[in-house]
């Protein structure tokens, strides 16, 4: 089941062709990764890095740019995800304007590391039920 993130678009994301410059919405879409945490597994991501020292860094992405992002566009982003592996997590993000346009979809992998020593771990047994939960087939 995915989980439903919104967000503006703020005009320092915003290029000289008066859209969202690609780097931008990388940035948009880890900053929606940040908020689905609490909705997912119900901590939210700065409890995982800063108090349990984990992280999932992005090891691999794929993304489809299908519409422009304006300034001033409200960003609604579904994001799911597709495996629970032993170390890592498979992502899908959906990002759809207010008229509902989709804009932007993206596959990524993130592997769990230890924040200490950035070497990956298992994803702790706590986490693993509820984040199985939001799997969706592709």
């Amino acid at each position: 089941m995915a989980v439903v993130v919104e967000r503006s678009v703020d005009f320092s994301m915003i290029d000289m062709a008066n859209v969202a410059y690609y780097p931008r919405i990388y940035d948009l879409a880890h900053k929606c990764f940040e908020d689905a945490w609490p909705l997912l597994c119900g901590v939210t991501y700065p409890e995982l890095v800063n108090d349990r020292r984990l992280g999932f860094p992005v090891v691999s992405v794929t993304s489809t740019f299908l519409a422009p992002i304006r300034y001033g566009d409200v960003i609604t982003a579904e994001i799911s995800l597709t495996s629970v592996g032993t170390t890592s997590l498979g992502w899908r993000f959906q990002f759809r304007r207010q008229d509902q346009t989709v804009v932007w979809q993206s596959e990524q992998m993130t592997v769990c590391v230890n924040m200490d020593t950035m070497e990956k771990q298992a994803i702790p047994d706590d986490l693993r039920p509820t984040l199985a939960l939001h799997v969706e087939a592709s």
